[in-house]
């Protein structure tokens, strides 16, 4: 065999790298997500329809702030939805795969498990674009809402929206291995983050909330995520609005930075490629 055709035997083995492995499980990820609309309508809709009720609901400005109730919701809902197809969507699916053995299947394949790490969050950033695309387009076309003039702010909202999303990832891979079954998963990972948006400063401003429910909300990472994004659309008429009288960006970005750095520990720690009734 001549060196050229030896050359060329090798290339034609080349086994695929991590990152195109990666691109084709993203690929194949968001392809299933596609397939099903019911779940495609609830993921996306969701927010946008919460969005809809409460700035229908509630009208007015915000007292003193020169914001309306409307566009602190679109801001708040934008760190809610980033956090909805991040943490919720990767802790349910994944959890009904381990239940249904497709992670144990995988396991036993030559595909890296990095792989399927990546194929999963790259998903999930492509859904996180459309859901924020969404929103926004509401709050701008139906409640004023002003999209930044500078790129400093939009800078804020790249890191505020990476590291967000980043630890939401995490913490979704980490949470799937929380429910003892496929049937659980939802009510188990669901109604916690339910929770968690009503005293995060989603739904109610932070200046209705007691003292001790912010402090709880200061733990998890959706505060700081809306907390970042108000800044970015609020600017500084809403700045009353928050319990320091500042966005504090530089906790937001040491409160993101340690969630993603305790969801990979708490990856390391918790995930299962197997169900219990396996082990």
């Amino acid at each position: 065999m001549t060196a050229t055709a030896a050359t060329g035997t090798a290339r034609a083995r080349r086994l695929p790298s991590v990152l195109e492995i990666g691109l084709a499980r993203a690929l194949f990820e968001l392809k299933q997500f596609f397939r099903e609309r019911d779940q495609v309508i609830f993921t996306f809709s969701l927010p946008i329809v919460l969005l809809v009720l409460f700035g229908s609901i509630f009208r007015g400005r915000f007292e003193g702030t020169g914001v309306t109730v409307a566009q602190v919701y679109t801001a708040a809902l934008i760190g809610a939805g980033v956090l909805s197809v991040s943490l919720q969507n990767l802790g349910v699916s994944i959890a009904v795969e381990r239940e249904q053995g497709a992670l144990k299947r995988l396991a036993g394949t030559p595909m890296p498990r990095s792989a399927y790490f990546l194929g999963k969050i790259l998903s999930v950033m492509v859904m996180s674009v459309i859901e924020v695309t969404l929103l926004l387009t509401v709050g701008v076309v139906l409640y004023g809402l002003e999209l930044p003039n500078d790129a400093t702010t939009w800078l804020t909202f790249g890191w505020v929206g990476i590291l967000g999303l980043a630890a939401g990832c995490l913490l979704g891979i980490a949470a799937s291995s929380l429910p003892r079954s496929a049937k659980s998963a939802t009510a188990v990972i669901t109604l916690p983050f339910i929770v968690l948006q009503f005293i995060s400063g989603v739904f109610i401003p932070f200046t209705e909330l007691p003292g001790w429910l912010v402090g709880v909300a200061s733990v998890f990472p959706l505060r700081w995520m809306c907390q970042g994004f108000r800044s970015v659309f609020l600017g500084e008429g809403g700045v009353a609005l928050e319990p320091m009288g500042s966005y504090e960006l530089d906790r937001v970005a040491l409160a993101l930075g340690g969630w993603v750095i305790g969801g990979m520990v708490l990856c390391v720690l918790t995930f299962r490629w197997k169900s219990r009734r396996d082990r």
